[in-house]
């Protein structure tokens, strides 16, 4: 009776939120959570209203293990959007429609900047003198910035007159709360999400091929490249900049690089891969961004959904491109300022985003003076190509070092000694201490440049392989990430945000 107690509270202990442990997609206990989940899914897919019931108690469940009692947030957006959307779609007259949706627009972005605001103006009234505050004792919700978002682009398409709103509050509960890309996202649109909720579910042997190499492909960017090059070598540059060479140091941010991809896309591709499984689809989040040739192509290929959010719903309507090419571009440095913003309460993150906003209006710049020109040859085309690869990847590179430091002093030491102490001599030491680490990079970057149709090749071979393969597979997989996993979980790094 004893043991038995004994397994009941550690039973008890698992299923409950835990802070040192939360759930998330590369934890161990979120292996046996989506087993059991699809287990039930089997049986009851094809009963709508069973179905939706299912899905959202299960992300509801999901989201409290992953940040507690916070997910009751969650739940107070769904109340309070799916309502004053539908009094927007209803209301009379313009002005009536105004202020719901300003008002709606001031709950959303107010609980935000509560969590995520109020101590970072709290230390900048406090650096300028203006008085002093206590800072606040707050923990940010995870997933708030994505839900936001979600939110406002639901009521504003509402407001638009570009979607219906729905009638039933467990339809848009299970939209907000489908927990693949509850918490780091990919932030999707009702209009494209909503009407896939009530149609019957067909999941076709491209779709299990296609998730399965998106989940494993992801949980190898995620845990294999990311996790490791991080926990063993970028974080030491990063800790104590000062402690390093130059060449350490510029070695660290091209690591960063690929630990950020790799950590966020790797998310992304299993959040969509889960969805496939289920007979869902959520739009691409990242098409190799570093094979860009301009900071224009990198916004169309990263973080697409944050991207396509902010251009619609933030820079179109300050005026896009209507307004003159002065406005265009100083909408599109807004865009960038508030779109670094909102990664983060931080200036590092605003000169990020400043850096990147400056760069996209020369990058427009650019194109308009090339327009008017007489087209080059397809050799020029193609050195101007990679030229514009290599330069566009090294100034991405560069406004990583403000986004991963903790300071800006750490940022301009890593600078320092990247253009100041580029001790070459110290190349040999370093491949012989970090020799793994930098072919685990190396890895990366050959797989992030790896062409598409080979990885449509995987899928066919994979679609071609019998379930009993397909199995065997995914359990080879899974016992190799857990050998080469870290002791300790790693931490996505979009989970801040």
């Amino acid at each position: 009776m004893f043991n038995f107690n004994i397994d009941i509270d550690k039973l008890i202990q698992q299923l409950t939120y835990n802070v040192k442990d939360p759930l998330l997609f590369n934890s161990g206990f979120f292996l046996f959570f989506f087993c059991v989940f699809l287990l039930g899914y089997q049986f009851l897919y094809k009963r709508k209203l069973t179905r939706v019931i299912y899905f959202t108690l299960f992300s509801l469940y999901f989201f409290y293990k992953a940040c507690g009692f916070y997910f009751g947030f969650i739940l107070l957006s769904a109340v309070v959007d799916f309502n004053l959307s539908n009094w927007i779609y209803t209301a009379k007259t313009k002005g009536r429609k105004n202020a719901i949706l300003i008002f709606s627009i001031l709950i959303n972005l107010g609980l935000l900047f509560y969590f995520k605001y109020t101590n970072f103006f709290i230390e900048i009234i406090n650096d300028l003198n203006v008085g002093q505050i206590q800072p606040l004792h707050l923990i940010l919700p995870i997933g708030i910035s994505f839900y936001t978002f979600e939110n406002l682009s639901y009521t504003i398409d509402v407001y638009r007159g570009k979607f219906k709103p729905v009638t039933s509050f467990l339809d848009y509960c299970f939209f907000l709360s489908f927990f693949p890309k509850l918490v780091m996202g990919p932030i999707v649109r009702a209009s494209d999400f909503i009407p896939q909720i009530r149609k019957d579910i067909f999941i076709t042997q491209e779709d299990v091929a296609r998730g399965m190499y998106l989940i494993l492909g992801g949980l190898f960017k995620k845990v294999v490249i990311s996790d490791y090059i991080y926990v063993n070598y970028v974080q030491y540059i990063f800790d104590d900049p000062s402690r390093h060479s130059g060449i350490e140091c510029l070695l660290g941010v091209y690591g960063y690089a690929m630990v950020i991809y790799c950590d966020f896309s790797g998310y992304s591709d299993m959040a969509i891969g889960m969805a496939k499984w289920m007979g869902f689809t959520i739009n691409e989040n990242f098409d190799s961004p570093y094979q860009s040739s301009s900071i224009t192509e990198f916004w169309r290929r990263w973080h697409m959904s944050l991207s396509s959010w902010l251009k619609d719903y933030l820079y179109i309507s300050l005026g896009g491109n209507r307004v003159g090419k002065f406005r265009q571009y100083l909408n599109l440095m807004l865009t960038m300022l508030l779109g670094g913003l909102w990664h983060g309460a931080s200036f590092n993150f605003v000169v990020w985003g400043g850096m990147h906003g400056l760069a996209l209006a020369f990058d427009k710049m650019r194109m308009s003076i090339l327009s008017k020109l007489p087209k080059s040859n397809i050799q020029i085309s193609k050195l101007t190509k990679i030229l514009g690869v290599i330069i566009t990847f090294h100034f991405v590179c560069f406004c990583w070092i403000f986004f991963k430091a903790s300071s800006f002093h750490d940022a301009w030491v890593i600078i320092s000694q990247i253009f100041t102490n580029f001790d070459v001599a110290a190349f040999a030491p370093m491949l012989s201490a970090y020799g793994t680490v930098f072919a685990v990079m190396l890895l990366g970057y050959i797989i992030h440049f790896i062409p598409k149709s080979y990885q449509y090749f995987a899928e066919k071979v994979i679609v071609k392989v019998s379930l009993v393969g397909r199995i065997a597979i995914l359990f080879v997989f899974i016992w190799i990430v857990i050998q080469v996993k870290q002791a300790d979980q790693v931490m996505p790094i979009y989970l801040q945000f």
